[in-house]
């Protein structure tokens, strides 16, 4: 076989080998259970702002629920008193056009009869005037806290319906990002969720709220994470926390960085079983029980669960007061 016809056998081989092997390659780029490792947690800290944030709102929405209800409950007596001091004023005016008002009602009483009766006829005119500047003086007064009142609550009311609508995009794209993750999970781990088990082992004794705070947290643990949920049967993480000093008689809004603006701010050094600890920029939260560490729920497709203080680099320190 000549040269050139050994170098167009070696060169086609080439070419297919090539086109053979080429789309094995591209087989191959799928991610390393490592690299899908990384995406996951990447997108549990991106969802979990996510979360956090829809927790927030929630939290608005409640306060907004809370202002309605007691506006609503004001503007009843505040509506009766205007309509009263709408109706004196309008029986003052009816008065006043019937005796001629002003100074002729003044002369027709100061024309009749002896000094005395003089005199009482003039304290009864500026006792009238007096009575009449009152009441009209508090018909204005009724009627512009009406007003105050009512313009509140039609813009509180606008804000919760603008709210709602938030609250609603934001459970969808919560959703969406939980499906992508799931999925994720389902590539690497062959399952969308980690198994958990409940805690096993003894309890620390912990006295006062505290106390029934671990306790809580302690049987929480195996439980599974679900976004936006407070308990019995999952939580994210202030959920959590919030839950647990429910327990112990103590109320927490359901969101991080709302309980570090709630608790006493504390060092490292001075922490206790029951403080709790703050992470991600006041994104995340777990629960302090001693011993070097927390439990919190830490991601979707992953249980409650106890860890080291430093699983993350903590933040700040609070103490619930």
């Amino acid at each position: 076989m000549s040269s050139v016809r050994i170098l167009l056998r070696t060169l086609v081989v080439a070419g297919l080998s090539a086109a053979l092997v080429a789309p094995m390659s591209a087989a191959r780029a799928e991610p390393s259970a490592s690299e899908l490792t990384q995406q996951i947690n990447k997108a549990s800290t991106e969802l979990e702002k996510v979360v956090e944030s829809y927790n927030k709102l929630n939290e608005e929405i409640k306060d907004s629920k809370a202002a309605v209800a007691t506006l609503g409950a004001r503007l009843g007596p505040l509506e009766q008193q205007a309509g009263q001091a709408r109706a004196e004023a309008a029986e003052l005016a009816s008065r006043a056009y019937k005796t001629g008002g002003g100074l002729t009602a003044a002369n027709v009483l100061l024309g009749r009869g002896d000094s005395n009766s003089l005199v009482n006829r003039l304290s009864a005119l500026e006792q009238l005037a007096r009575d009449r500047d009152r009441q009209i003086a508090g018909f204005d007064a009724a009627q512009r806290q009406y007003l105050d009142e009512k313009a509140r609550l039609d813009a509180t009311l606008a804000r919760q319906t603008a709210q709602a609508k938030q609250l609603a995009a934001g459970k969808k794209r919560i959703e969406g990002e939980l499906s992508k993750l799931y999925q994720m999970r389902r590539q690497a781990y062959g399952s969308e969720t980690s198994p958990g088990s409940k805690y096993s082992g003894n309890i620390p004794a912990v006295s006062g709220k505290a106390g029934v705070a671990v306790r809580y947290a302690y049987n929480a643990i195996g439980k599974p994470y679900v976004y936006a949920a407070e308990g019995p049967n999952g939580y994210d993480c202030s959920g959590l926390t919030l839950a647990a000093w429910a327990a112990a008689g103590k109320s927490l809004p359901h969101n991080a960085a709302m309980q570090w603006d709630k608790v006493a701010h504390i060092s490292r050094g001075s922490l206790k079983p029951g403080d709790l600890v703050f992470y991600r920029s006041l994104g995340h939260v777990g629960l302090f029980v001693g011993g070097g560490k927390i439990i919190h729920a830490s991601r979707a497709g992953e249980p409650v669960k106890i860890v080291s203080v430093d699983v993350m680099t903590p933040y700040g320190y609070g103490r619930v007061r």
